[in-house]
């Protein structure tokens, strides 16, 4: 047996395990999807892995699942953090569903000082993450934080995390990512404005940053992302 629908749920999964549904799922499979009585669905809540589920209530307003077995056990992601300030609203969200794609752990938006956008709807960011999820297969969901100041973030920030600071400024310049031994990473992109002058000499006096140049060009806030995590991927993530 297998499924075409994946679906995140917020209840504990196990063999036998009921799942309720609420309004909105239930319109989902039942109103969008055409699913019916006896149908499969693939679950995963971010904790238990993914399980095959089968429709054993179905309705306009509500539904119940019932878990078959285990297909997928929880599949971590590498404990890598992705700092970004935020940009325009669909460009935003274009970086967190990219994340959680990739396999960001933790997704954490900070308002530097040439940040354009200082507001955002975490609630709305973490739906996408948890759509990002759905679609791509994976058994776990990033938390996106909530927005916070970059100064202060540097301030408390754990000293065994490794930040790998995208810098405009430092064209050609190639990081050893490879040669830095940490096992928790954080990667820091900029606004469309780059980084003060303020904060650069702030984070390059860091012992814990390690600066690198993404090429020649200036790169739109989302591609710098996905370029970023591309990078550290091929040599610490989980190809």
């Amino acid at each position: 047996m297998s499924a075409k629908i994946r679906l995140y749920v917020d209840a504990p999964l196990g063999a036998g395990q009921s799942i309720p549904l609420d309004k909105d799922q239930a319109h989902y499979l039942f109103g969008v999807m055409r699913q019916a009585l006896g149908g499969h669905v693939a679950v995963f809540n971010g904790r238990d892995g993914e399980y095959l589920t089968e429709i054993t209530k179905a309705g306009k307003r509500a539904g119940e699942l019932t878990c078959v077995e285990q297909t997928k056990p929880l599949q971590m992601p590498p404990n890598l953090w992705l700092m970004f300030a935020p940009i325009k609203k669909a460009r935003t969200d274009f970086i967190v569903e990219k994340a959680a794609e990739m396999g960001a752990m933790r997704i954490v938006p900070v308002n530097t000082e040439y940040t354009n956008s200082d507001r955002i709807r975490r609630d709305r960011l973490q739906a996408h993450a948890v759509e990002a999820a759905e679609q791509c297969g994976g058994t776990y969901v990033p938390e996106v934080a909530d927005l916070c100041r970059l100064d202060r973030l540097l301030a408390d920030f754990p000293e065994d995390r490794q930040i790998l600071f995208a810098d405009e400024s430092l064209v050609g310049a190639r990081a050893a990512i490879g040669a830095v031994d940490a096992d928790k990473w954080a990667i820091l992109i900029g606004p469309e404005g780059g980084f003060s002058d303020k904060e650069r000499a702030r984070l390059r006096a860091m012992p814990n940053v390690t600066s690198v140049s993404l090429g020649p060009r200036i790169l739109r806030a989302d591609t710098a992302a996905v370029a970023a995590m591309t990078l550290w991927q091929d040599t610490k993530g989980d190809w």
